[in-house]
């Protein structure tokens, strides 16, 4: 199950997707896209992150950029971009913070006593490779509360959502660049009621074949 490049309405962008049944931490999936370039190389993180600055260039005031999925490349060329003249921010022409979490062995998201000044009374947007279930980034915005910020929106590569508890989000694909995408509850996956075996568990560091 290699993926494959997909086009799509991004003409320097492609989607690395696979086709089949996968699993991830909170539900089964028939697409597996790759974003593994678009995270770790620098070309490729850059014209992701030039697409996303797009979307906040007017209207959004940030501090801080919130790093999940190991988008932290991203979020750096995010930050170099938006900073520039011609972003309403506050931090223009000066700095913004890009931080990423740390998790607890209950998957809760926490900051340390040097990194939460960051999170704290800052303007925080959140940035993901994926939003499809919401739960991680419902997790988020829980955790940016409690350390006392205000989460201003969610962006990331993929969206299946264009908002999320009352935030909107931001994406480059939705389904519609993914012919038949289908999401379910792992408890009602038409493809294990069917007999259709696991390809793969998936998760944000890639997947593991079965």
């Amino acid at each position: 199950m290699e993926p494959i490049r997909h086009p799509t309405s991004k003409e320097d962008i492609l989607l690395k997707v696979s086709r089949g049944h996968f699993a991830t931490g909170h539900s089964h999936i028939n697409y597996y896209i790759d974003v593994t370039d678009q995270k770790f190389r620098l070309a490729e993180a850059r014209k992701v992150a030039l697409e996303l600055a797009k979307e906040y260039k007017m209207d959004t005031l940030i501090d801080t950029i919130l790093c999940l999925d190991g988008t932290e490349v991203i979020a750096a060329c995010m930050a170099s971009e938006m900073t520039k003249a011609g972003y309403m921010n506050i931090n223009s022409h000066g700095d913004m913070n890009v931080v990423t979490p740390e998790r607890t062995v209950g998957s809760q998201l926490i900051f340390r006593e040097n990194s939460a000044p960051m999170i704290n009374g800052k303007n925080v947007l959140i940035l993901m490779a994926s939003v499809t279930t919401g739960y991680t980034a419902k997790s988020a915005t829980e955790a940016i509360a409690y350390y006392g910020g205000k989460t201003v929106g969610i962006a990331s590569i993929f969206a299946t959502v264009g908002e999320l508890g009352g935030l909107p989000v931001k994406s480059l694909f939705d389904p519609k660049d993914l012919p038949g995408y289908a999401s379910h509850d792992a408890a009602e996956c038409p493809w294990c009621r069917a007999g259709q075996r696991l390809d793969a568990l998936v998760n944000s560091f890639g997947y593991s074949k079965l």
